[in-house]
């Protein structure tokens, strides 16, 4: 792509960087930056440096928040001795859309994959251990994507709070093996939260 100006072509790889976005749209995303105002451009950056500084992770159960705890997690009407174990903050999301769950969460920030070199210590794990041994849940749904890297991470979660009296279950398989839970319509993942089933080794 022959672009004639350096400044452009810096934006546009800046904007390709991004996930699902190619050097053409970031092309066309810049262009329509450059045909704004000066004002309406400098809140346009603002915005996104604002989100990199202020915004943090919830220290009780790793969830996106504008507070050191989330809304969650303060809300009193939660189950909190129930909690559904999450990849990330677009599960958490989509679950909520559901409008069927009252427990609480916990975000890993990620699942095992060695081949992408993330291992367990990688993860936001050892403060659900720590909640589970101190006897402050009865309850955990593994919650995570059916594909290897999930079913791996559920099983290590599995291990790991064993020797506890917790119950472990996980979601009904009315999602698709191998399909990532953020993209499930929200009936069928209402019903595999409502359906779950004890956690099998």
């Amino acid at each position: 792509m022959n672009i004639p100006s350096r400044f452009l072509e810096d934006a546009v790889e800046q904007l390709s960087s991004l996930p699902g976005i190619g050097k053409r749209t970031a092309l066309r995303l810049v262009l329509n930056l450059l045909k704004r105002n000066e004002a309406e451009v400098e809140q346009f950056a603002e915005v996104f440096l604002h989100l990199k500084q202020n915004v943090k992770t919830c220290s009780d159960c790793g969830n996106i928040s504008d507070t050191t705890i989330c809304t969650i997690c303060e809300n009193p009407e939660r189950n909190h001795r129930l909690v559904c174990v999450v990849e990330d903050i677009r599960d958490v999301m989509a679950i909520e859309s559901t409008g069927t769950y009252s427990g609480t969460y916990h975000v890993l920030g990620g699942i095992i994959s060695p081949m992408d070199g993330i291992g367990p210590g990688d993860l936001f794990i050892q403060p659900l251990i720590d909640k589970a041994e101190a006897g402050r849940i009865d309850e955990i749904i593994l919650a995570l994507s059916p594909t290897m890297e999930g079913d791996t991470t559920c099983f290590f979660l599995f291990k790991k709070l064993g020797k506890t009296d917790i119950e472990i279950s996980t979601l009904s398989r009315g999602i698709a093996v191998g399909s990532e839970l953020q993209y499930a319509d929200e009936l069928t993942l209402s019903r595999s939260i409502q359906q779950r089933v004890p956690f099998q080794s």
